[in-house]
């Protein structure tokens, strides 16, 4: 095959060190790379073009590969036969010349034939740095071709000074290189077009004899080697390419970055050299290159080259330098500094489940609480498998990458549904690879989160703007089946605030009706979960109850709601509906607050945070309503879950956190004795976190976990339930108030 262009070695360990990543076509790939050439541009868009294609069957329908993702070098069609989309190999590829070296040791023109054949023969071929492949069966090898270009700077430099560069420190050669270089191109532009033709090398070959002078090699190899836009000429910029002259810089204050992590945490490094060319990036701890070890925990160089060290350890602490390949004079050093602290790495398998993950602004967190563990930590840089796009990406006017997140779920231990309100999507991570699979676009600032577990779907409300203006309800089915593309529906309902689906639990596995919640109106609409259409609106009107919070329990079939204060009714008192008949039979007592219902639906815990009071109520297995005790505490109540008793059967306790305070209070529900747990941290700011009302969480580790979560400011803190004990604090989590627990798989 005859070699048209390349890149030069440089340029081809730049694409090796970026590719190898790989790129994700799917749906929610809506942009195009910044930094990709125009050739693969056009590729890229080539791609999504035929990606997005609709074919249609005999009978007027179609069916749409939108819902069809198929790896590089393949692409969607629809089976004649099944009428099905299935992913089928490339037949062919554009004319796209940009050669690499595969790793089977063969050549490939572009990367879409390198993963077509790889798609082919069933089998990975990865991109490879190595340049041997271009010049199997060439008389112009790798050696010869350095050869030739040494002996044009020499022959450039008999011309314009006696001086040899050998002669000249580091940085005075590289200034002298640059101005060799663009000399050597104006002495061979006869006709000063600011283009170098392959008739105007052939002309110097033959005016200064030249012929055996380059072995195997000739001044036309500069065309077929280094024209790498394959327009038929050198331009200025390609001749620097090719003599690997560049301008770098680094700021002096940048010189040396000191940066901090805890044990157990990731870190990224990153090189802050720049350049007109982008050079590869080399990265060196005492002397010895890193970038092509086989490290277990320096293992991914990044798309713009950082060093990220995965679990750090103690190990890890000392000096990285970093410098451009081939300009070693010019080198920013990184001081890492670890922090020690009572969480620790384990050293053997990994298991998926019976783990926190925990959501903040720097990404994502998952947490084993048994042993204060830090399993993985997802960067905010790190990228959508489906789309390629940052899990978190730097908005406009920010300087650094922080995360928002709003609400998340449990889907059956193998998904968690996460919302980034800002970026108006749902983020699934694969609790199995403990990877983002996919993002899902939604309406604006999704806020709230619930997982239907009847009927395997996740509801999704979205404020459309900080005023709440523009609400509006959707619901993502077949949540668990992980589907490459999801489809979403929208719930017909207008102005919704919010809803309650009663969760299911030992007793109670399926759930038919759910409520939606209108906080301007004196009703509730129920609706059936599964085809969404109203079977019911219950009104309050006789009790002026604008409902604000809802719960179930199963014994009397009783849904206690609490109504919104208003001038009408300034507590937030309670009413009760009979689940069978829709009625709403009076209201619960004097109760106020916000109602919780223990998991067995035995005991109704309303806590009120404007007094601090804490109501306790038993509901009998005969519907009786039965009020245990009410505490006045001198907290502000926010959240609270509850525990089973490890010491009586069929009774709990619950922890219960402040708005304002740094104490978590617990209480054993068959005593109503009270403790707390003291000095917590202070809780994250309510500016900071304008999503709901609990500023400060509290999470249990499932039915029978002992394990608990709560979160402060800047850190999160790990409860024994069992001992009512403080396990450990986990720093450095900033915002850490979206919390989901996945069980054992």
């Amino acid at each position: 095959m005859k070699l048209r262009s390349f890149r030069s070695f440089f340029f081809l360990l730049e694409i090796y060190l970026s590719t190898t990543l790989g790129w994700v076509h799917s749906e929610s790939s809506k942009s195009i790379p910044s930094d990709m050439g125009e050739l693969q541009k056009k590729e890229f868009r080539s791609l999504e073009v035929a990606r997005r294609k609709v074919y249609f069957v005999h009978d007027g329908l179609h069916v749409s590969c939108e819902n069809k993702h198929c790896g590089r070098g393949s692409r969607c069609i629809v089976n004649e036969e099944t009428q099905m989309p299935e992913c089928q190999c490339l037949e062919a590829c554009k004319s796209t010349y940009m050669p690499i070296c595969g790793s089977d040791g063969k050549f490939y023109e572009n990367h879409c034939e390198l993963h077509r054949s790889s798609c082919l023969q069933k089998k990975k071929i990865y991109i490879v740095h190595s340049k041997d492949c271009f010049f199997k069966g060439d008389t112009c090898t790798m050696a010869d071709y350095n050869h030739l270009k040494h002996i044009l700077l020499d022959l450039q430099v008999q011309r314009e000074t006696q001086h040899s560069m050998l002669d000249l420190d580091s940085s005075s050669q590289k200034h002298f290189q640059h101005f060799l270089v663009e000399s050597l191109f104006k002495y061979l532009d006869y006709n000063s077009n600011g283009l170098l033709s392959n008739s105007e090398l052939t002309q110097l070959m033959k005016e200064q004899s030249l012929e055996n002078d380059f072995l195997g090699c000739s001044l036309e190899d500069l065309l077929r080697f280094d024209d790498y836009n394959n327009d038929g000429y050198l331009s200025l910029q390609e001749f620097y390419t090719t003599f690997q002259v560049v301008d770098l810089s680094l700021p002096e204050e940048q010189k040396i970055i000191v940066t901090t992590v805890t044990v157990g945490l990731s870190t990224v490094l990153t090189c802050g050299i720049q350049g007109d060319l982008r050079l590869p990036i080399i990265w060196e701890r005492n002397g010895v290159i890193l970038n092509f070890l086989d490290l277990e925990d320096i293992n991914d160089f990044g798309e713009d080259d950082s060093l990220y060290i995965t679990k750090v350890t103690t190990l890890h602490m000392g000096n990285y330098t970093c410098h451009a390949y081939g300009y070693e004079e010019l080198y920013q050093t990184h001081i890492l500094q670890v922090n020690v602290a009572n969480i620790l790495w384990r050293e053997e398998g990994l298991s998926v489940g019976n783990v926190f993950y925990v959501f903040s602004n720097d990404g994502i967190t998952i947490i084993q609480p048994a042993d204060c563990e830090i399993r993985r930590h997802i960067k905010p840089s790190e990228k959508i498998l489906a789309s390629y796009e940052e899990i978190c990406p730097q908005m406009e006017g920010e300087t650094t990458i922080s995360c928002q997140w709003a609400s998340a779920v449990n889907v059956r231990n193998r998904y968690v549904y996460v919302a980034q309100p800002v970026q108006s999507r749902i983020l699934i991570i694969d609790v199995q690879t403990q990877k983002v699979q996919q993002a899902i676009g939604v309406d604006s600032l999704p806020a709230k989160l619930l997982y239907d577990k009847s009927h395997d779907q996740v509801w999704v409300l979205s404020w459309g703007d900080m005023q709440k203006s523009q609400l509006s309800l959707q619901v993502i089915p077949e949540a668990s089946e992980g589907e490459s593309q999801q489809h979403i529906i929208r719930v017909p309902f207008e102005g919704v605030d919010d809803f309650f689906i009663p969760p299911t639990n030992l007793i109670i596995n399926h759930i038919r009706f759910g409520f939606l919640l209108n906080k301007s109106n004196l009703t509730v609409h129920k609706i059936d979960l599964e085809t969404m259409m109203l079977v019911k609106t219950i009104s309050f009107h006789n009790y002026s109850c604008i409902p604000h919070a809802m719960a179930y329990t199963h014994l009397g079939g009783y849904f206690f709601v609490q109504c919104k204060k208003n001038q009408t009714t300034p507590a937030s008192s309670q009413v009760v509906i009979d689940s069978v008949t829709d009625t709403v039979i009076g209201t619960n007592g004097d109760i106020k607050g916000v109602p919780h219902m223990s998991p067995d639906g035995h005991f109704l815990v309303s806590t009120d945070e404007d007094n601090g009071r804490l109501h306790v109520q038993a509901i009998t297995t005969q519907g009786e309503i039965q009020l245990l005790y009410d505490l006045q505490t001198d907290m502000h109540l926010c959240d609270l879950v509850f525990q089973p008793s490890f010491t009586e059967s069929n009774q709990y306790y619950i922890y219960a956190t402040s708005l304002f305070q740094t104490d978590l209070l617990f209480m054993e529900l068959s005593t109503g004795r009270v403790d707390k747990l003291k000095n917590l941290k202070e809780p994250i700011l309510a500016q900071d976190w304008p999503w709901d009302r609990n500023t400060r969480i509290v999470k249990d580790s499932g039915l029978f976990g002992q394990y608990l979560i709560t979160s402060a400011k800047e850190s999160l803190f790990l409860i024994n339930g069992l001992q009512k004990t403080l396990r450990c604090e986990v720093s450095g989590i900033k915002r850490g108030n979206t919390v989901v627990w996945i069980g054992e798989v």
